[in-house]
């Protein structure tokens, strides 16, 4: 628009941003987080990212997002909420049944936030001339969580994921890259204070120290990252959660403050389903059956080691005949949490 200066242009963006559907926007500078790249090499010398090698190959980009885009000058971050209408905690008193983390109850949140991103960084482009932009969620080398508090959506909080003290915790973030130079907010700060019921609340002690975490015990990356058999250890503690975990997000008390989703995307449509209808699906039912989900992405074997897992975690001795029909599974791993599941049914150690 002529004669409108670039702070204009940021009060149209963060108004059009909203009736996109973003429940909040802030803008860095890519050099904004000077401090990722020293916790992230100390992460993953510590050997905290377990078997996701892609954070170690893409570590120059990952601690330092201008490395990315080296045009780019300004990082526009998105939140969108995902917020569930009721405590996902309460399916884990049902062991026959499975749980699945509210982010996959739905469709998936990459599909969504980045249809909802590109439109809004088209709308930006018809506002300039001669300007470039990149959209992100997720997948791309961009530690979006610390340019989230760069850009003040909010702090990242002692479970290591962002808090607002306007939406709570349940919120995707998406970032656009983009050569222009808009005005910056400031960074957000800590309002954690004392409060450790999200560390209390990790059913498998992932959180070495407040602000860190160790994904190698972690519930959302042994159900969803991690391949081949979870340690014996750990396997007991997952309970019938088959598909990441909200325990600590839950826990948080500022997701009083947390507000309703807008996309009708993120509607439960998986439920709690039972656990041995889970245990009986192939490859093409699978597929089937999560079409257009993120729990597609981890396929059949991964995802039915997980149901063998709370089957044998469920006391149901009537699941046996479950996890027997999958003890000579072309899968070894399969067939390992089908035997595994039936030792801890029938009372023996599976050890």
């Amino acid at each position: 628009m002529k004669g409108e200066t670039h702070t204009d242009l940021k009060a149209r963006l963060e108004a059009r941003a909203l009736e996109e559907g973003f429940s909040k926007m802030g803008i860095c500078a890519p050099d904004a987080v000077p401090g990722t790249a020293a916790r992230l090499r100390a992460f993953l010398e510590a050997g905290r990212h377990g078997t996701m090698g892609w954070m170690a190959e893409r570590e120059h980009w990952r601690g330092a997002p201008g490395a990315l885009w080296p045009e780019a000058r300004s990082v526009i971050m998105l939140a969108e909420v995902y917020t569930p209408g009721e405590d996902p905690r309460a399916v884990l008193e049902l062991r026959d049944r499975a749980a699945v983390s509210v982010y996959a109850q739905g469709k998936d949140y990459h599909d969504l936030v980045k249809r909802r991103l590109k439109r809004l960084g088209r709308w930006l482009l018809d506002q300039t001339a001669g300007e470039e932009i990149k959209v992100f969620v997720d997948t791309a080398p961009v530690m979006e969580k610390p340019l989230a508090e760069a850009a003040g959506l909010g702090w990242q909080g002692k479970h290591t994921n962002l808090l607002s003290r306007e939406l709570g915790n349940w919120f995707f973030l998406g970032s656009i890259f983009t050569t222009l130079d808009l005005p910056k907010d400031g960074a957000e700060v800590s309002h954690c204070g004392s409060c450790r019921a999200c560390l209390t609340a990790c059913p498998t002690d992932a959180f070495p120290a407040p602000y860190q975490l160790d994904a190698r015990r972690c519930i959302s990356y042994l159900t969803i990252e991690h391949r081949g058999p979870v340690a014996p250890e750990l396997r007991a503690r997952m309970g019938n959660r088959i598909y990441g975990c909200d325990d600590c997000l839950a826990a948080c008390p500022w997701n009083k403050f947390a507000v309703a989703a807008k996309e009708i995307g993120y509607q439960p449509k998986v439920g709690a389903p039972e656990l041995a209808e889970l245990a009986r699906l192939d490859d093409a039912a699978f597929r089937a059956r999560f079409a257009g989900s993120p729990i597609k992405r981890i396929g059949r074997d991964r995802f039915v080691r997980n149901v063998l897992y709370a089957i044998g975690n469920s006391g149901e001795a009537r699941l046996r005949a479950a996890a027997g029909a999958l003890c000579a599974d072309p899968d070894p791993v399969v067939a390992d949490a089908a035997q595994w599941a039936i030792s801890r049914l029938s009372g023996r150690d599976p050890a």
